[in-house]
């Protein structure tokens, strides 16, 4: 069986393997939401949040800041349990709006309330690159010292006119200064990235890879662009004050294909695509395509190519 760069036989370098080389087996996050806010929802740069956002798609029903960190764990783990089987051990997944984005004692507090709990061991942190101050990444620097720790990005775009046009409140330099900040104190940090914003195409998102493969990247997260009920992107799509690329799905495995070959693939892939229940969609997707399909879609296209992660990625000069 051929094994590829990352020493795995899978056509990616799939966060599954990236786990059971770090842990020894399949870890399972388990989302909780700390009770955070964001700067671009408390007036600091913006109120209302980003155009496109709606934090209930993604949070599960047993993940409410009404629950103590600790029930929302034991709820998180059963909940688990009852879907699929046991996995090796479990992270915490801060994941609902930016979770550093509170005071040194107030993060202490909940980061070490959730590394109490018997089965938790390590931390992902969701956060945006513009709440990372330097008193931040010295605290988490030391929790990485006793446990796993990682950093998740909203990034969004590589484009500054996109960010401002989707109201992120921060600029492309930011994403910079953070991910360069995450390395200065031995932070594993990743980015969360959207397929599909207004005004961008997908010529634009393969010629972003560039851009990604240059920055001290080790995850990166993917998502097809998902138009949320009341969100002020609704309202641009109906009213079709932006130009949208809404993919179907072929168009989206064989993009994602085509964004993998030019990826450096020492680059960890946490995941590929969006899904959320359908209730909160404003856009018919996909016929409630499963997460999985996608998965195995995208593989099959890369075998059908004869192709993988980083193919067509040349090391040495940093690019495709």
């Amino acid at each position: 069986m051929e094994c590829y760069p990352w020493g795995d036989s899978r056509r990616f370098h799939s966060h599954s393997h990236f786990m059971q080389m770090q842990f020894g087996g399949r870890m399972q996050r388990v989302a909780i939401d700390a009770g955070f806010t964001c700067p671009n929802r408390d007036g600091t740069t913006g109120t209302g949040g980003c155009t496109y956002c709606l934090n209930a798609a993604f949070n599960p029903s047993y993940c409410t800041p009404k629950k103590s960190l600790t029930q929302q764990i034991d709820d998180g783990i059963l909940f688990h349990r009852n879907r699929r089987r046991e996995p090796y051990g479990y992270l915490a997944y801060f994941q609902a709006y930016s979770n550093t984005y509170a005071p040194i004692s107030v993060l202490k507090e909940k980061f070490e309330e959730v590394l109490q709990h018997p089965e938790i061991q390590g931390l992902v942190i969701a956060t945006r690159p513009d709440c990372l101050s330097e008193e931040t990444l010295d605290y988490l620097e030391y929790l990485q010292k006793r446990t796993y720790v990682a950093i998740e990005l909203g990034v969004e775009s590589c484009r500054d006119e996109t960010l401002r046009r989707i109201r992120r409140g921060h600029d492309f330099d930011c994403v910079r200064r953070a991910l360069a900040g995450c390395r200065k104190h031995h932070l594993p940090a990743g980015a969360h990235l959207i397929f599909g914003l207004p005004g961008e195409t997908p010529a634009d998102w393969l010629a972003d890879t560039d851009t990604l493969n240059a920055l001290p990247i080790l995850h990166l997260k993917f998502h097809q662009l998902q138009i949320f009920k009341g969100t002020p992107m609704e309202h641009e799509y109906r009213e079709k004050t932006a130009d949208f690329h809404i993919f179907t799905f072929e168009e989206y495995v064989e993009f994602i294909a085509d964004f993998l070959e030019r990826l450096n693939p020492d680059i960890v892939i946490d995941r590929l695509a969006g899904e959320v229940p359908p209730r909160y969609l404003a856009v018919s997707h996909w016929h409630n395509i499963h997460y999985d399909e996608i998965v195995k879609s995208v593989e099959a296209e890369l075998e059908r190519r004869d192709s993988w992660q980083g193919k067509i990625y040349d090391k040495k000069s940093g690019h495709f």
